[in-house]
C-alpha cells in the first residue's frame, strides 16, 4: 500500500505542477491529503476485489476533481455517521475549499467511483481544463 499512495502522490503533484499549482500550496496539501486517503481506501477496502484502480485528476470550470476508481461495488457511507475518519478527513479538506465527496456506481460494469471536487482558490493555477490519469 505505501507504494501505490507514493506513487499516485507523485503523479498527482506532477499533473497540479502541469495545471500551474504550486506543490508547496496549502491547496496542493489537501489535495494530495485527499489523493492519499482515497488511494489507502481502495486498497485497503476493495483490493480482493479490485486489484488495481485509476485515478484521475481533472481541472476545468474553476474546480479540480480527483476521481478514484476501482472495480469493488460496495459504496462506502459517506453520511457523517458513516463514514470512517479518512473519508471525513476528505470531506473536511474538500468543504475547506468549497468542494464536496461523491460516490457513483462505474458506469460500465461493476465498481465505482470517488469523486472529490474542489473549487479552486484565488491563487490557484487557471490553465485551460484537462485531466491526468494514473493507475495503481
Amino acid at each position: 500500500m505505501p507504494e501505490a499512495v507514493r506513487q499516485v502522490r507523485c503523479d498527482t503533484t506532477v499533473a497540479l505542477s502541469e495545471y500551474g499549482i504550486r506543490p508547496d500550496s496549502a491547496f496542493a496539501g489537501a489535495v494530495l491529503l485527499v489523493v492519499s486517503e482515497l488511494v489507502a481506501n481502495a486498497v485497503r477496502h476493495a483490493a480482493d476485489r479490485s486489484p488495481t484502480a485509476d485515478v484521475t485528476v481533472a481541472m476545468g470550470a474553476g474546480q479540480l476533481v480527483i476521481g478514484v476508481a476501482d472495480q469493488d461495488p460496495c459504496l462506502p457511507d459517506l453520511s457523517p455517521a458513516g463514514a470512517g475518519e479518512g473519508l471525513r478527513t476528505v470531506a473536511d479538506m474538500a468543504a475547506v475549499y468549497g468542494g464536496a465527496v461523491g460516490v457513483e456506481p462505474a458506469v460500465h460494469g461493476c465498481g465505482k467511483v470517488v469523486l472529490v471536487r474542489f473549487l479552486l482558490p484565488d491563487d490557484a493555477g487557471s490553465h485551460g481544463g484537462r485531466s491526468r490519469a494514473c493507475a495503481f
